[in-house]
């Protein structure tokens, strides 16, 4: 029955949630906002934004949860000047996060095709790197920890599924969990030799509370909406109804206003509604 299936949630900018917010609000599908990862807003420019988010989240009583900040900067950061920024950017959001109701806070994964090398290499760089990754984070863990809210660690350039997952659990911390971008994992699998998709989701099992739904052709981080690309869905799919929990799963394109083609293509398929 179609009840049964996976229900779809959106990854949106303000704007495209007051586009889309009659559709989100008809099931209370999941959403995450990504108006406030980004380094150029100024204090009142995010004062008027939470707001205004506030105003569209009027009757929402779904799942919510917001990218984090990500330009410019790397979790395993070892400039300890910089790792201060790091923090007040990460800090900054996980408040607005929880003052919308927010649970879930999406952050990048610091793994590389070259890191992952130099970890083969040397295996000391490995141990390294994750002390990075808890020296610039252990303040942004504490604060989620008492915001409820939980990080989710999205691969980007992670070549090895499970690393990620790892790095979650050496954090040791509840508030620390693992996501999936589709796309990115489709990426790194045709063009640098990663497993498929679905043997990313096998890796996180239990720990796998995000998913980023886009498709790509191999070529390029495309976020194109699910079916334009080479992903294989159903073995996708297949692997996500194994785990013991269904993850949130969001959709993320590039084309926002159009998003619900992908929605009306898995459902099509009958995946997910």
């Amino acid at each position: 029955m179609a009840k049964d299936l996976p229900l779809l949630g959106a990854a949106l900018s303000l704007d495209m949630l007051a586009h889309h917010r009659d559709w989100i609000l008809a099931d209370q599908r999941d959403i995450e906002l990504q108006s406030f990862c980004w380094p150029n807003s100024s204090d009142a420019d995010l004062k008027a934004m939470v707001a205004r988010a506030k105003d569209l989240l009027d009757g929402y009583e779904g799942r919510l949860g917001l990218h984090g900040p990500f330009t410019s900067f790397n979790i395993d950061c070892a400039d300890p000047e910089i790792a201060e920024v790091i923090r007040a950017r990460m800090l900054r959001t996980l408040e607005i996060c929880a003052e919308l109701g927010g649970d879930q806070m999406v952050i990048h994964s610091p793994y590389t095709l070259w890191k992952e090398a130099d970890r083969q290499a040397n295996p000391a760089t490995g141990f390294i790197q994750v002390e990075r990754v808890r020296y610039v984070l252990s303040p942004v863990i504490a604060r989620a920890e008492e915001l409820g809210v939980t990080l989710v660690i999205e691969n980007v350039e992670d070549l090895t599924p499970s690393l990620r997952v790892e790095l979650a659990a050496a954090m040791k911390s509840k508030a620390v969990k693992v996501s999936l971008d589709t796309g990115h994992a489709q990426f790194m699998h045709r063009r640098c030799g990663a497993p498929p998709v679905d043997a990313f989701v096998n890796a996180a099992g239990a720990a796998l509370e995000h998913v980023h739904v886009q498709d790509v052709d191999g070529y390029g981080d495309r976020h194109w909406h699910p079916g334009q690309g080479t992903i294989a869905w159903h073995s996708v799919f297949a692997a996500l109804a194994r785990l013991p929990k269904m993850p949130r799963l969001i959709l993320e394109v590039n084309d926002e206003a159009g998003l619900r083609r992908g929605a009306e293509h898995l459902a099509s398929l009958g995946l997910a509604r």
